[in-house]
């Protein structure tokens, strides 16, 4: 049965705007395009760890069997939270399936009818996606752009305040809430936003800061802890969102905060309650991989090889081609999507699995190769990539 017209002329426009999506075939070349930044994905002893765990337990159980609040909550996911809430020093956390779902949730059930949400133009498309779903009130501020990030804050705070003024108060009547919403790390560019000076606005005009911390999980940090905590301003913020996928290799999210926020999340969070939950072998993994980010060499080869990437485009002069960045992602912008997709084409013809990001996912004309880097990347390999790279500019 054929699709409807209005959906074969979407196709049709991707197609002839070279932007159509297609699920990649996996190939052998050097690793530039994975999340995988430590390569827990592919860690054996992450997998045996696992393993032995789950027998040393008992526990022998292929799936959740239901939702959390009916048959789902076994008791590794409480073990688990906890050590999760431990390590980056919160109160509590929530585990989700997803990084996606874990800011639905959030986004879609936290502010409410009235409040403010006041986001990074460049946040993920999950967060964009709960706003939307949310019955607050919404406004994108220029990527990292702290003045007008201020001049919002100002302004709604005045209107608030013009509106308790003018307004007799009521026993159930209460100030909107104003939501400061970023990324630690951001995903297409890499770049991170001064947290210092978001902190310090969230405090001035009393709102309240929530961070997707989703790739500085693994990457900042003395143990990988986030850039957060990296800044000892953990307890600065409201919620942070941290996604497994990336800096642990596995697959999860969670919500950091108060046990009243996670009690409330439970509670209202539609993509927490309407779910079957995650195995005990995905629980696991999660267990495992906290516990080898917390002692591993890795994070420390991580760096090293971030360094000599940036030292690398220097010494070639490229540096101003990239978004700056000292996290594991790097971006060139090359704009159009024909261009940066032939660009592309050749650095994998050459053996470097590098991908193009293309408009719609990035502005048009923002189009760039995105290289991420892993501790397992080898100095030589890098130095190759980037002389690739150099030879085809």
């Amino acid at each position: 049965m054929k699709i409807p017209n209005v959906l074969q002329q979407k196709l049709n426009l991707r197609i002839e705007t070279n932007a159509l999506r297609k699920l990649p075939i996996p190939t052998n070349g050097i690793d530039f395009s994975s999340n995988d930044y430590l390569g827990f994905a592919k860690n054996e002893n992450v997998f045996d760890a696992t393993h032995q765990y789950l027998v040393e337990n008992n526990i022998k159980i292929n799936g959740a069997t239901g939702s959390r609040l009916i048959s789902g909550n076994h008791n590794l996911y409480s073990v688990t939270e906890n050590y999760i809430a431990k390590f980056h020093q919160s109160e509590a956390a929530l585990i989700f399936n997803s990084g996606y779902d874990a800011n639905v949730g959030f986004f879609s059930a936290v502010p409410q009818r009235n409040d403010i949400i006041l986001f990074d133009e460049l946040c993920h498309a999950s967060i964009r996606d709960g706003i939307q779903m949310s019955h607050a009130k919404s406004y994108k501020f220029q990527h990292n752009d702290y003045e007008d990030l201020e001049a919002l804050l100002s302004k709604f705070q005045t209107s608030n305040s013009e509106l308790v003024e003018g307004q007799l108060p009521t026993p159930n009547s209460q100030l909107p809430t104003i939501y400061i919403v970023t990324e630690s790390v951001f995903s297409m560019d890499g770049d991170a936003p001064n947290m210092e000076t978001l902190v310090q606005l969230s405090e001035k005009f009393n709102a309240l800061l929530v961070v997707d911390e989703a790739h500085a999980l693994g990457v900042f940090g003395e143990k990988g802890e986030g850039l957060m905590q990296s800044q000892n301003l953990q307890d600065k913020v409201f919620a942070r969102i941290m996604t497994f996928g990336k800096g642990l290799g596995c697959h999860g999210a969670a919500i950091l905060g108060s046990a009243s926020l996670k009690e409330y999340l439970v509670n209202f969070a539609r993509s927490f309650i309407y779910t079957t939950g995650l195995s005990p072998h995905s629980v696991a993994t999660i267990l495992v991989a906290y516990q080898n980010v917390n002692q591993s060499t890795e994070l420390q080869k991580l760096k090293e090889n971030i360094n000599f990437f940036n030292q690398q485009k220097q010494l070639l002069g490229i540096k101003p081609l990239f978004v700056y960045s000292k996290s594991a992602i790097h971006s060139a912008i090359i704009p159009g999507n024909e261009k940066v997709k032939h660009i592309a084409a050749q650095l994998q013809e050459k053996g470097f699995e590098v991908k193009a990001i293309l408009s719609p996912t990035v502005p048009e004309g923002q189009e760039r190769l995105r290289f991420c880097l892993h501790s397992y990347n080898s100095t030589e390999e890098i130095s190759a990539v980037i002389n690739c790279l150099y030879s085809l500019l």
